[in-house]
């Protein structure tokens, strides 16, 4: 029913407890994998998710819990619900057993696979043609118009500008004046990962598969390139070449991945201030400064 697990693979290992989570979701972990032990912490800590490996005798699951306001699991829960189908069908994502949207908890099956950050394999063609491959197969199956897409990314926008941040004056001003000519109508949305980069992607001998729903969302095609564009793409133009061939075509259209781009630069730098993530928003400023050279 599970991942399985070979006898005597956790032996040695430290087991932390479900102490993280608040008591409905541990009653719900515990119905649900009964005779359950923590044996790994997989969370970021950046945000209040928390995501703990979990064995029962042959098995092996993954817990996700978020806090009280916490968004990411209720958008997990649907990217399974609704979009995931064709990705489980390959054996390239995770199963869902149960989850509990009011409590903010899940439970899925385990992903065999090495992160493919920091990895060989990022720097892997194959890996990124397979990543390609997936995203269009997620994106084609379902599109739709979203009346309002344009006027919320430039409300998103200018609402990370309002917030306490480092980005330099003369960006922030340069930005704001770019933002004010961006259209406000709107544009046709799919479903999309919403963090798809290689910290998001598991190499199993080769085979990629993805992990972690917790941005999915109906949005513009763009957004699931431009993680990649501001880091991979960057590295080695051999990366974004094959994640194009992989899926098909390239679905960027020139004027949205722009406004794309510089929305996710303000809210990666603004966002990664206000949790003390110095090198995220290192990230931030960098791609800032190449969309807004001197």
């Amino acid at each position: 029913m599970f991942g399985q697990t070979q006898p005597g693979e956790w032996e040695g290992h430290m087991a932390v407890g479900l102490d993280a989570l608040d008591a409905d979701q541990r009653q719900f972990v515990e119905a649900h994998v009964k005779g359950g032990r923590v044996v790994a912490d997989h969370s970021w800590g950046q945000t209040d998710t928390v995501v703990l490996e979990v064995v029962a005798g042959p098995c092996r699951v993954i817990v996700k819990a978020g806090g009280p306001s916490n968004g990411h699991i209720a958008r997990e829960i649907r990217g399974h619900r609704e979009w995931a189908a064709p990705w489980r069908a390959t054996g390239s994502a995770a199963r869902m057993i149960a989850a509990d949207e009011r409590a903010r908890v899940l439970i899925t099956t385990y992903l065999e696979g090495q992160l493919v950050e920091g990895t060989p394999a990022q720097d892997d063609p194959g890996i990124y043609e397979q990543a390609g491959r997936l995203s269009a197969v997620f994106h084609d199956q379902y599109a739709t118009a979203d009346p309002t897409w344009n006027a919320r990314l430039r409300d998103r926008t200018l609402r990370f500008l309002s917030m306490p941040h480092r980005i330099h004056p003369r960006i922030a001003e340069q930005v704001r004046q770019e933002v004010a000519g961006w259209p406000v109508g709107g544009a046709t949305v799919v479903p999309t990962h919403g963090d798809w980069q290689p910290r998001n992607w598991l190499d199993d001998h080769g085979v990629l598969r993805v992990i972690d729903l917790g941005r999915a969302d109906l949005r513009t095609p763009e957004e699931d390139f431009v993680r990649l564009g501001r880091q991979d793409f960057l590295r080695n133009p051999e990366l974004e070449a094959a994640v194009v061939a992989g899926y098909g075509r390239d679905p960027r259209d020139p004027d949205m991945w722009r406004r794309t781009n510089v929305a996710e630069a303000v809210g990666t730098a603004a966002w990664a201030f206000k949790v003390r993530g110095e090198d995220f928003e290192a990230l931030g400023h960098a791609h800032l400064g190449r969309l807004y050279p001197e």
